[in-house]
C-alpha cells in the first residue's frame, strides 16, 4: 500500500481532506482516527502533525505527504516536492516595531529573530550575507518583541491584521511564498506507478476546480477563429453536423474566463453554447 501522510489539524488540513475525498479516497470517520486503510485504492492515510509529515516522508518511514512548501524547507530532510496542490497560499516575511528603525533587510545584521521556522530563516539571511540570531519559538511569535525576546520576527502573512494589531509592520522582500505540495520520499521514483496513480488523481481535482466543458455549434468556415478563440486546457474535439455546413465543437475553458469566451464566440457566429462543470473521476 502507498502509505500517504495528511495534516490533522491546521490550515492546510480541512482543504487537504477535501482534495483526497474529490480524488476518490476514504478518510477517517472520526478525528480520533490516526490511520486510515482504504485496500479498495491500495492506500493508508496517515493522519500526522503539519511540522512533522517532511520528516516522516523523508526519513522514508511514509511515501508521500501534504504539506506547505514552507514546512518542507524548514525541515531540511531529503524529501522531495513533487506536484503543488493549489490551495494554502502564503507569504512569509520579516516584521518590526512600526517604531523601529528595521526597514531593510540589512538592518536585521546584529538583530533577534523570533520565529517558528529557524532553518528557513537561517538559511535566507545566510543566503544574503546578514548575521543575526535565530530564536525559536512554537507559536505567537509576535508578542516576542514586546516582551523584549526578540527585536522583529519571521512569520506567515496572510491579511496582516495580527501583526498589525501587535504594533508590527512587515519590510523587504518576501522570504518565501509558499503553498500546499505533494511531496514524496527520496526511497519513492518520482515514476513509481503508485505515485503517478495518486498524481493523476490530484491533478484531475485541480483541473475539475479550473475548467469547465464548452460545447457550440460554429460555421465550418469559421472554426479556426472559434479555436483561436479558446485554446482550451487541450485540443478540442470537432465534428461535423448534419448541416453539412456546421460543425460541433467541444473544448475545455478556464472557469474564470467562460464570460468573456461566450461573447467572443457569439461575436464570430457560434450557437447553442452550453457549458457543464467537470468532475475529477471524468478526468
Amino acid at each position: 500500500m502507498l502509505r500517504i501522510a495528511v495534516p490533522n489539524k491546521g490550515m492546510l488540513s480541512e482543504p487537504a481532506w477535501t482534495m483526497l475525498d474529490e480524488a476518490g479516497y476514504k478518510l477517517r470517520s472520526n478525528p480520533r482516527q490516526l490511520v486510515v486503510q482504504d485496500p479498495e485504492n491500495d492506500v493508508e492515510l496517515f493522519y500526522l502533525r503539519p511540522l512533522d509529515i517532511a520528516v516522516y516522508v523523508g526519513r522514508g518511514t511514509i511515501d508521500v505527504g501534504v504539506t506547505g512548501h514552507d514546512l518542507l524547507l524548514n525541515s531540511g530532510t531529503d524529501a522531495k516536492e513533487h506536484m503543488a496542490l493549489g490551495f494554502g497560499g502564503s507569504t512569509f516575511r520579516f516584521a518590526a516595531p512600526n517604531e523601529s528603525d528595521i526597514r531593510t533587510l540589512a538592518d536585521v545584521d546584529g538583530k533577534r529573530v523570533a520565529t517558528s521556522f529557524d532553518k528557513l530563516v537561517q538559511d535566507y539571511l545566510a543566503e544574503h550575507g546578514i548575521d543575526a540570531e535565530t530564536i525559536h519559538l512554537d507559536g505567537a511569535v509576535e508578542s516576542s518583541v514586546q516582551l523584549g525576546v526578540a527585536d522583529l520576527i519571521a512569520d506567515v502573512v496572510s491579511t496582516g491584521t495580527t501583526l498589525r494589531n501587535a504594533g508590527l509592520r512587515v519590510f523587504g522582500d518576501p522570504i518565501v511564498h509558499s503553498e500546499a505540495v505533494l511531496i514524496r520520499s527520496p526511497r519513492v521514483a518520482e515514476d513509481d506507478e503508485r505515485l503517478q496513480r495518486l498524481s493523476r488523481r490530484l491533478q484531475g481535482v485541480l483541473t475539475a476546480k479550473r475548467y469547465v466543458l464548452m460545447d457550440f455549434d460554429i460555421p465550418t468556415d469559421h472554426i479556426s477563429a472559434a479555436v483561436e478563440i479558446t485554446p482550451g486546457f487541450e485540443s478540442p474535439t470537432i465534428s461535423p453536423l448534419h448541416e453539412g455546413d456546421w460543425s460541433a465543437v467541444r473544448v475545455m475553458v478556464p472557469k474564470a474566463q467562460v464570460n468573456q469566451l461566450m461573447d467572443a464566440l457569439y461575436e464570430v457566429g457560434a450557437r447553442g453554447i452550453i457549458v457543464t462543470a467537470i468532475t475529477a473521476t471524468r478526468m
